[in-house]
């Protein structure tokens, strides 16, 4: 299976400058190919990857700056825009913004690379152009190199080797199935009671992170005074998704290793976070409201547990199954009555039919686990068993 591998590299500063500089090269390569292409489209007509690659090739006779990048990372960057505008359209593709793009380049071909442990903590990598450059090394490649992308996070420069690690998917792990449900007050509930949380920034973060955002509408726009409060700001929020990325990790390895079928609810996590504040015309309400639940359930990484459950599945024996989040919230587990009134809190749910008590969350993963039951007939996940949804009825005697 291909995996990735995350490193810390050390450019040095002929280097960085240098890797800024691949990075505004591939930003604009996207930007006029992506211009290029709409243009082409409102006029009834197509471009494709191979005439924009010639035309590149061309393009640098005119333009140095262009040359000075190596080849593959701009090919690469021309693959990757025919690929967006073949899955989401050609008007529906993003600009690359030099303000909120972060610089990135991929080297695709592993001849091109060469990679050596050095010491116990460090290792090295030979990339097209910028030459030796060193890195942490956390961890081995673990497989055989397909290609490495170049990125900055948070201030940071980091590699990303994909490698085949010659695994193949695990058999089933014999686990019971298990509900999850994904809140706002906690992150994750399962259906037999276990509770998953972490704060991802502290109180004293919190206070500087909001003195810094002051600071910064108050700096001039091109200042260097602006540019050195965005980078304090990126490398908070970068020490913040790392948090949430190791939380999501470690719970849903946790989760894959224990139980053979998670089951969690189908939900539309961009369509959730989207705007409320509407049109001119149609204006929204409570506004600032859903801008508070969308900054909630994107600090809960609902879609990065999700993506990583089905990455650690293949691992570990186990099965990811998506149910509708209809009514899961309001239905009693018990006596399967529906009622907006039986939760009574965020963390309370009361039926008002039965006498069922307990915890809002945990009910609500037990509806999915009963919803994921149903869905894969009851429980028959073996290999080589029937694949019917519902089990066959006993032949009457």
């Amino acid at each position: 299976m291909l995996t990735g591998r995350r490193y810390l590299l050390a450019f040095t500063p002929e280097q960085e400058e240098f890797a800024e500089l691949i990075g505004d090269a591939c930003r604009v390569v996207w930007n006029t190919a992506l211009e290029q292409r709409r243009t082409y489209r409102q006029r009834g007509v197509f471009i494709g990857y191979v005439e924009q690659a010639r035309q590149m090739a061309e393009a640098k006779k005119d333009f140095p700056w262009l040359a000075e990048a190596p080849s593959h990372t701009l090919q690469q960057t021309l693959r990757d825009l025919e690929k967006a505008c073949k899955t989401h359209g050609t008007f529906k593709v993003h600009w690359r913004s030099k303000r909120k793009s972060a610089p990135r380049f991929r080297f695709p071909d592993p001849k091109h690379l060469t990679v050596e442990r050095i010491s116990r903590r460090w290792g090295r990598v030979r990339l097209p152009k910028l030459g030796w450059v060193r890195f942490r090394w956390t961890r081995p490649l673990g497989g055989e190199l397909r290609n490495a992308t170049v990125l900055k996070d948070g201030g940071r420069w980091y590699i990303s080797f994909c490698v085949e690690d010659g695994l193949v998917e695990s058999t089933p792990n014999g686990g019971p199935p298990v509900g999850v449900d994904r809140g706002v007050k906690v992150a994750v509930a399962t259906s037999d009671g276990w509770m998953r949380d972490r704060r991802f920034i502290t109180p004293g973060e919190a206070a500087r992170l909001k003195r810094l955002q002051q600071q910064l509408a108050r700096r001039r726009k091109g200042s260097n005074r602006r540019a050195a409060t965005k980078a304090k700001i990126g490398m908070l929020n970068a020490r913040i998704r790392n948090r949430r990325t190791d939380f999501v990790a470690w719970t849903a390895d946790r989760l894959t290793r224990s139980h053979e079928l998670v089951i969690v609810e189908d939900l539309k996590v961009t369509n959730m976070t989207a705007s409320a504040k509407g049109t001119r015309e149609a204006p929204g309400s409570r506004v600032r409201q859903k801008a508070g639940l969308n900054r909630a359930i994107l600090a809960k990484g609902w879609g990065g547990l999700l993506t990583t459950l089905e990455h650690k599945a293949r691992y570990n024996g186990s099965r990811i199954v998506r149910v509708p989040a209809a009514y899961t919230s309001q239905r009693c587990s018990a006596c399967g009555r529906v009622d907006a009134k039986s939760r009574e809190s965020q963390a309370v749910f009361v039926c008002t039919s039965c006498t069922y008590t307990g915890n809002a969350d945990v009910n609500a993963a037990k509806n999915i686990l009963a919803a994921g039951l149903a869905v894969t007939g009851r429980g028959d996940l073996a290999v080589g068993r029937s694949v019917k949804r519902q089990p066959p009825e006993a032949e009457a005697a």
